[in-house]
């Protein structure tokens, strides 16, 4: 391997390495509600906020924070936001009450969203364009370990060590990551995200805003299943709640592979993945529901499930940097939000359908709507760009000369 290729993986690790622990920060919390919730003497409920409030603080705080940072060049910003990570988990860790784990979150939380937008741009930057996707891929894997790996770990070091020791850890990681970014992510003077105006320039594309929609409903579809998998694959299926992780590490296995694919694929055809991640995340939902009484089927779809609903990661984000190409940066973290507002919206219909008695499927087949609404904005999104590129005059002679060949 070539020196140019080591620093290359050597610093799409350092963003990997940065999403696994902004992945981690996101959902341990889930496996800690309990002791959380004991020590600080707060209610689950209340406690489960720390989730919901993370949740908002992304979807609030990405494009605030990359617009504030737009001036400055990408790697010092990623350091900016990486140090914001280690002071949010650090707060966290030494909360005497749960008002300050919250604020904890929350600082955490501003960084999260602006991290997952600016690190694909830097990521697609490393490499050739035809390469872009399977770098944002790569870098994403981090994300998605840290939902195989690092969530059962964290709760598992909470649980025997007390929650704050997770928080810790967190930090550390964090620590690490800050310093791989710092000695390996090139750092290049013109590298910048241009000027405020500039980026919100391109809000006024409609392919954006179609592109942001996509990814929302898109998301959405695959967490309607995610979010209500374990009541399902205990209530419905008919599992053990032992079984239940060791059904979660197939899904990462599963999820971890689909989104790699969806990077090679997205490099080869970029719409064609689009509308094909999309259609086979929305089948897998259909069979889902179907194979949802029956513990064999289940489990294998479950793998189907991590598989087909991450294949869409890589290719939502380079979609929206292909739409957004002159100022990617900020468009790339408002889609980081579109992701959370996708996960909010499904887990609240999805908690109404089953409060409304429609049973723990119910969720399934409210993210089948999800799909088919978010392929149905592809189709339209991918027509309009179609039209708009045969009514340039160079698609306009393209058009001609395609006519005047078959008349021949």
């Amino acid at each position: 391997m070539s020196t140019s290729k080591r620093r290359r993986m050597l610093a799409l690790g350092a963003l990997a390495l940065g999403a696994f622990g902004i992945g981690l920060t996101e959902f341990v919390v889930v496996g800690l509600l309990g002791p959380l919730g004991e020590d600080l003497d707060v209610s689950i409920s209340t406690a489960g906020l720390l989730v919901t409030g993370y949740a908002a603080s992304v979807a609030i705080g990405a494009p605030i924070m990359t617009a504030a940072g737009t001036r400055l060049p990408r790697k010092t910003m990623l350091v900016i936001l990486m140090s914001l990570f280690i002071a949010g988990n650090v707060l966290a860790a030494r909360a005497p009450d749960y008002g300050v784990l919250m604020t904890g979150r929350v600082v955490s939380a501003l960084c999260h969203g602006a991290f997952m937008g600016i690190g694909p741009v830097m990521a697609a930057s490393l490499v050739a364009p035809e390469r872009r996707s399977r770098a944002i891929a790569l870098m994403m894997t981090g994300l998605t370990l840290s939902n195989v790996v690092g969530v059962p770990f964290g709760t598992a070091l909470g649980q025997q060590l007390g929650w704050r020791a997770a928080f810790w850890g967190i930090a550390i990681i964090g620590a690490v990551s800050l310093a791989a970014i710092i000695a390996f992510v090139p750092s290049r003077a013109n590298d910048t995200g241009g000027s405020l105006r500039t980026e919100l320039a391109v809000f006024r594309r409609p392919q954006v805003w179609q592109v942001l929609t996509i990814t929302m409903l898109g998301w959405g579809a695959a967490y309607a299943a995610i979010t209500f998998m374990e009541p399902i694959l205990t209530r419905v299926s008919g599992f053990d709640t032992g079984a239940v992780p060791w059904l979660l590490i197939l899904f990462g296995i599963g999820l971890t592979g689909g989104n790699l694919l969806g990077g090679r694929l997205a490099d080869r055809a970029l719409m064609p993945t689009l509308y094909g991640t999309i259609s086979a995340a929305t089948a897998a939902l259909v069979v889902f529901a179907f194979a949802a009484p029956y513990a064999v089927p289940a489990a294998i779809m479950v793998f189907v499930l991590g598989a087909a609903g991450f294949a869409m990661v890589p290719v939502f984000q380079t979609r929206v940097m292909d739409v957004a190409k002159e100022a990617p940066s900020l468009a790339s973290s408002v889609n980081a939000a579109a992701f959370n507002v996708g996960i909010a919206l499904s887990a609240w219909f999805g908690g109404l359908a089953i409060d409304g008695g429609l049973g723990l499927v119910a969720p399934v087949w409210i993210g089948v709507a999800l799909g088919l609404a978010a392929l149905a904005v592809a189709v339209v999104s991918g027509a309009a760009e179609r039209r708009a590129k045969t009514g340039t005059p160079a698609g306009l002679a393209a058009a001609s000369g395609a006519r005047a060949r078959s008349l021949r």
